[in-house]
């Protein structure tokens, strides 16, 4: 679902020159008889003059109009998952602390009915999870994650799957060292990971002959900045072949530069014992050299843009 009120919404709610005294709605098609016909955005104080506050306004009281006990809500996902869709767009202007307390309070919110706190779960799992969204994000999703672990809504059983989910989330996070493992070259050679050298160390898990992969592979090689600090042995580059159909790898070995460094799992650690999260492939990781991780499931122009900071 696209966003299309997101491009109105930054104009009328963000700027230091509208008047925003009263709430905004977002209309939609209903019959007579339907009570949910709109999401009203809640007032923004004249006094929060700064795009960067009117955000952080925007992000902890979005909800505020809300009735979460009503579950008829969850029956118009034209009001409800259009309103998702724009609060995770507005979440990227807010520091990442402030949308972990914004998202945490939101589900604190839903708390009144669990039909309705269902349902934000869902949406959280479709559009910060699924490795198929365009607005897929693991941090955002980490916050869901403690929300929905800590809710006296869910019991024990119903906690299974974000409890493993979140232990998953929380290896190779942003922020903590990548977990090392053994790979093997063509020739038969091995090493590992943290025996790289290099001020930056990008790691692209891979699949070689996946369209997705593909287009990663031609994104990275067409980059200039990593082009250039690879020349300048700021970074090695480590493609990695998680699988075990070693024929099909070695057939597309020659699309990689030789200056890349290609290497699979030959004892297929890594998805056995989900070493790295292999639910999204591609997937590219960061690292500086302690191996501490910078950024994860980036793509190729984040990467880019980050080396040229």
């Amino acid at each position: 679902m696209k966003s299309k009120l997101f491009s109105l919404l930054i104009p009328l709610s963000l700027c230091t020159a509208c008047n925003n005294s009263k709430a905004n709605s977002v209309a939609v098609n209903s019959s007579p008889a339907d009570t949910i016909t709109v999401f009203t955005l809640p007032a923004i104080p004249p006094m929060l003059n700064t795009p960067e506050l009117r955000a952080d306004y925007l992000v902890r009281h979005y909800w505020e109009n809300i009735n979460f006990a009503d579950t008829n809500y969850v029956h118009h996902p034209e009001v409800t998952e259009q309103a998702w869709v724009n609060y995770i767009d507005i979440l990227k202007l807010v520091p990442a602390e402030n949308a972990d307390e914004a998202l945490k309070g939101l589900f604190a919110q839903a708390e009144k009915e669990k039909t309705s706190y269902l349902y934000l779960a869902k949406l959280a799992d479709k559009y910060l999870y699924d490795p198929n969204s365009p607005m897929r994000n693991e941090e955002q999703y980490i916050s869901v994650l403690d929300a929905l672990i800590a809710t006296p809504v869910l019991d024990d059983t119903e906690k299974i799957r974000p409890k493993a989910r979140r232990a998953l989330a929380q290896r190779n996070r942003i922020g903590t060292k990548a977990i090392d493992f053994t790979y093997t070259l063509a020739s038969g050679k091995t090493s590992t990971l943290y025996a790289l050298s290099a001020p930056y160390i990008l790691l692209f898990i891979n699949n070689p002959g996946c369209h997705a992969c593909t287009e990663a592979i031609e994104a990275l090689k067409d980059a200039p900045a990593i082009n250039q600090a690879i020349s300048l042995k700021e970074l090695q580059i480590l493609s990695l072949y998680p699988d075990e159909e070693l024929d099909e790898w070695k057939k597309h070995l020659s699309e990689f530069p030789s200056t890349w460094i290609n290497g699979y799992d030959a004892r297929q650690n890594i998805r056995e014992n989900n070493l790295y999260d292999l639910k999204a492939i591609p997937t590219l990781y960061l690292l500086d050299k302690d191996k501490k991780v910078l950024l994860k499931d980036a793509t190729a122009m984040e990467i880019e843009q980050y080396l040229k900071k």
